[in-house]
């Protein structure tokens, strides 16, 4: 994530073209105004600014990024002079790019005007989730009116995820840290920013905003955020909260991975489909091995196991004894 108004956007596109180009089209950059107020003051950067040249600095780097002409653009803040790329970007037009959105339609508005992706950071918010459909069509509409097209693939929520193989057990790996996040950051920091409550791991669990939980409680939430999006998103990412221990996270990570991902994926619906038709076929199709056993061992002179003289199927398949 790169804060575009912290930085001259000749220079951020000159570093991810490199970053593109050392990690051979593995590298993705995301954009915003500057979410850490502390930092716009330190840099004397006014808030009001941040939005409008977030928007002015991105409208920069994607003309570098064309490398079609040779760029002019001056603003209050910055200017290029006849400026291009050193090199072209590796990935073919560009390496991917999206732009934070959390409460204002700022993020939304810039990703329509170029067709970019988004990262959705205020899906973890109160009222985020309800508020995803609405952002995607004011994004569509831009976008439409701009020339591009919006991708859902492209769209990334960005929301507190921990898995454990309960509920209670989750809960109770998370909760001290984030109680001690809550308090010596948002409360005694932050001073409580509008919006978040006194007790938002309960909350955000309960909203749907904070996905805490066994596997099918996390795999609910994902499923709930996908209703509220009005359409489906493209990805989830982790906030990496640091609310559990290295072998809880690792865990976490884990369960995730093995069976909460593939819900999502489809990678397992060939193997589970599967076993449901040998399950519901066994009669037909195990019998006649059954069979097959039992006419090698008299064909090749010897006795039969005991076990298939009388069986044609498993044991569950049995016909009940009504003697």
């Amino acid at each position: 994530m790169t804060s575009l108004p912290y930085h001259h956007p000749l220079l951020v596109a000159q570093r991810f073209v490199q970053l593109d180009h050392m990690t051979r089209g593995r590298s993705m950059l995301g954009c915003g105004p500057g979410a850490l107020v502390s930092d716009a003051y330190m840099l004397g950067i006014e808030p009001v600014t941040q939005r409008p040249r977030m928007d002015e600095s991105l409208d920069a780097i994607m003309q570098l990024l064309r490398c079609e002409e040779p760029v002019t653009m001056k603003t209050d803040w910055f200017e290029l002079r006849q400026a291009r790329l050193h090199l072209a970007p590796y990935t073919e037009p560009h390496f991917p790019i999206a732009v934070a959105s959390v409460m204002t339609p700022a993020g939304v508005i810039a990703a329509g005007r170029h067709g970019l992706g988004v990262l959705s950071l205020g899906a973890g918010l109160p009222g985020g989730p309800e508020a995803l459909a609405n952002q995607w069509k004011l994004a569509e509409e831009t976008a439409e009116k701009h020339g591009k097209r919006m991708d859902r693939k492209e769209w990334r929520l960005v929301v507190n995820v921990h898995v454990a193989e309960d509920d209670e057990e989750a809960l109770r790996q998370v909760k001290r840290a984030e109680r001690h996040e809550t308090v010596t950051y948002f409360e005694e920091t932050l001073g409580r920013p509008p919006g978040r409550s006194d007790d938002p791991l309960t909350e955000g669990v309960k909203m749907g905003t904070t996905l805490v939980g066994s596997v099918d409680t996390v795999v609910k939430g994902i499923e709930h955020l996908q209703r509220q999006s009005g359409g489906g998103f493209g990805g989830l990412l982790f906030r990496a909260h640091e609310w559990a221990s290295r072998e809880q996270t690792l865990r976490s990570y884990e369960l995730f991975a093995r069976y909460v991902m593939p819900r999502f994926q489809g990678s397992t619906e060939t193997t589970r489909g599967s076993n449901e038709w040998a399950r519901d076929n066994r009669k037909t199709i195990f019998s006649p091995n059954v069979e097959a056993i039992r006419r090698a061992f008299v064909d090749a002179g010897r006795a039969v196991p005991s076990e298939f003289k009388q069986r044609t199927s498993g044991a569950r398949d049995e016909e009940p004894d009504s003697r």
